[in-house]
């Protein structure tokens, strides 16, 4: 892996170091749905879009597949799910024989930014919660409107600035306000189809996913004493982000069509 991909990735997993993406998979071994809700992902396809049964999605940073799986069972899609983190696809591949969708989807290791060059023509492209690998927002959303036809849909789960700037408690994602978002669409030539902001639930969840964080984070301390530090900065980072999406950013899932 590329030193600069492996920074952006860590970035996109709030990790600090790239020291600490070989023990990413066993941080989050308990979780399965890694940002993104497949929830409000499909009430927007299904609400938004008329005959998608024979769409192809690409699924982009897909993690452990939970989007692209939940996807594939309840509406019957092709879905393409590419992560550059192997476990998480072996993950994925498991969950889609589990849910007997596996003829549906694939999944495959890879850097999204060499994806994005090469996989075209797809009726939706999907980016959850990873952040800046691709670039700056305006750079991420040129990238991801290459790879879906005319009239073809992006789903993207952000956030954006509620408060100013400075209340922000993690550093390592620069947020843009709302206003600042529709005009980036416009720029781009994407259309605001419809949101789905997060939901009081979903941040009672967080709650839940943070103690299973913690107690993995423990367990790898007493592992390797000498990488406290990389560990402990990692949950401060999670909990940093979570009480920004608590007070600061509004996380918010965009569904955009190509016009």
């Amino acid at each position: 892996m590329e030193k600069e991909t492996k920074e952006k990735l860590a970035k996109s997993l709030t990790a600090e170091t790239t020291e600490l993406l070989e023990y990413i998979p066993y941080l989050l071994c308990d979780l399965w749905e890694i940002g993104s809700s497949p929830y409000d992902m499909e009430e927007l396809i299904r609400k938004n879009i008329k005959h998608y049964d024979n769409f192809k999605v690409l699924d982009l940073g897909c993690g452990k597949g939970a989007v692209s799986v939940k996807l594939a069972k309840n509406l019957g899609i092709h879905v393409k799910g590419i992560d550059i983190i192997s476990d998480f696809i072996e993950f994925a591949r498991k969950k889609s024989v589990e849910y007997k969708v596996s003829h549906l989807c694939e999944f495959a290791v890879g850097d999204i930014n060499k994806a994005v060059t090469v996989e075209k023509d797809y009726d939706i492209v999907i980016f959850g919660a990873v952040g800046n690998v691709l670039g700056n927002p305006e750079e991420t959303l040129g990238k991801l409107k290459k790879t879906i036809k005319d009239n073809g849909f992006i789903l993207i789960d952000e956030a954006y600035l509620i408060s100013s700037a400075e209340s922000i408690k993690y550093k390592n994602y620069e947020y843009l306000a709302y206003d600042e978002w529709l005009c980036l669409f416009e720029k781009s030539g994407l259309r605001l189809v419809d949101e789905i902001t997060v939901s009081a639930e979903q941040e009672v969840g967080s709650d839940a996913e943070m103690a299973f964080i913690e107690k993995r984070a423990e367990e790898l301390i007493k592992k390797f004493p000498e990488k406290k530090s990389i560990f402990t900065g990692y949950i401060q980072s999670q909990k940093n982000e979570y009480e920004d999406l608590e007070e600061n950013v509004k996380g918010v899932t965009w569904l955009l069509q190509k016009v």
